[in-house]
């Protein structure tokens, strides 16, 4: 039974929760100018009880980073950078690749084959390698500096993470968009004379654009774990500020995006772990908030569970190999 996705309650849990931390995220710049609270180190009676970085307390929830700043102060900063740049990523992705998915299907239909076997040769290739080698020049910062501003390289960042997903999306949405041009109303619209674009736009985007919000929702999955992988690389979202000091500080984020936090903090992760584990644990519960909405989606427009389906195609089936018995098998038992 199908329902209004505004009234399922794992769709709304999921969207409440990024649309708080991304409003929050601009009212604490807007209040505080981006300003970050500091502690060096707590005492008692004049006493050092603990310096900086400080474990997780009741008034520094999240604790401090080395220079004894808050975590919490960090994490909603960067907030607004690392989720809208993925959620902006996706869409890209998805309405760049659907018209080349189209074309595909419809006017390209001979090539389709030889299309598909080019594209096909990007699932051999590791996405965070490709990512690295094109966006390294971009956001390392060279010793005389960045010759961009950041504006550029995150307008740069976003467009390559876009366009490195757009042939894998298209090829997909093409065979989508062949599946249904093969059915009756479609062959029914074409015998009556609708045009190509007229069926697009009437009759197959209608048919999948339930596919197409989830798709939207996987590629946000996926952006947000590239910007971890490219933060554990120490390429971070705007740019990695790096120190050619005799002494050099660790890389270090210039937006406190996320995957910034993470990259430049690793190495706290035995000796304050609260410092690295923190921003995974945002990353992670975006990432669960992102899958909450794609489950009530599905609930709520085709009264099935998305996750629970998901799970019998790709379990079910060996299973059921597993479990039936074969000739051999009906030989044994004669005997």
């Amino acid at each position: 039974m199908k329902h209004s996705v505004w009234k399922n309650p794992l769709f709304l849990i999921g969207l409440l929760y990024i649309t708080v931390l991304i409003i929050a995220s601009f009212v604490y710049t807007w209040i505080w100018d981006d300003e970050i609270r500091r502690l060096y180190f707590i005492s008692d009676n004049g006493e050092i009880l603990e310096s900086a970085p400080i474990s997780p307390k009741w008034t520094f929830p999240f604790g401090t980073d080395a220079l004894g700043l808050d975590m919490l102060g960090k994490i909603l900063i960067g907030a607004k950078f690392t989720v809208l740049a993925a959620i902006i990523i996706a869409f890209l992705r998805v309405v760049i690749a659907l018209p080349l998915g189209f074309m595909t299907a419809v006017y390209l239909k001979p090539y389709k084959r030889f299309i598909n076997g080019v594209v096909d040769s990007f699932h051999y290739l590791p996405l965070i390698i490709l990512a690295y080698l094109f966006l390294y020049p971009i956001l390392w910062m060279p010793f005389e500096g960045f010759s961009t501003t950041l504006f550029e390289r995150m307008l740069f960042e976003v467009l390559i993470l876009t366009f490195l997903i757009v042939p894998i999306l298209s090829s997909l949405l093409s065979n989508e968009i062949d599946k249904v041009y093969k059915e009756d109303f479609i062959l029914s619209a074409i015998s009556l004379g609708a045009g190509k674009t007229r069926i697009m736009i009437k009759h197959i985007f209608p048919s999948i654009k339930s596919r197409l919000v989830l798709l939207i929702g996987q590629q946000i999955q996926q952006a947000l774990i590239l910007f971890i992988h490219l933060g554990l690389l120490t390429l971070f979202f705007g740019g990695t500020d790096v120190s050619y000091s005799p002494m050099p500080d660790p890389p270090q984020s210039i937006t406190q995006e996320w995957s910034g936090l993470i990259g430049d903090s690793i190495a706290y992760l035995h000796t304050a772990p609260w410092i690295p584990l923190v921003p995974i644990l945002f990353f992670a519960s975006v990432i669960l908030a992102v899958a909450l909405m794609m489950e009530g989606y599905v609930r709520a427009t085709s009264g099935y569970s998305y996750y629970k389906q998901r799970f019998k195609k790709r379990y079910t089936p060996a299973m059921i190999k597993t479990a039936t018995p074969s000739k051999r098998d009906f030989k044994r038992m004669d005997v």
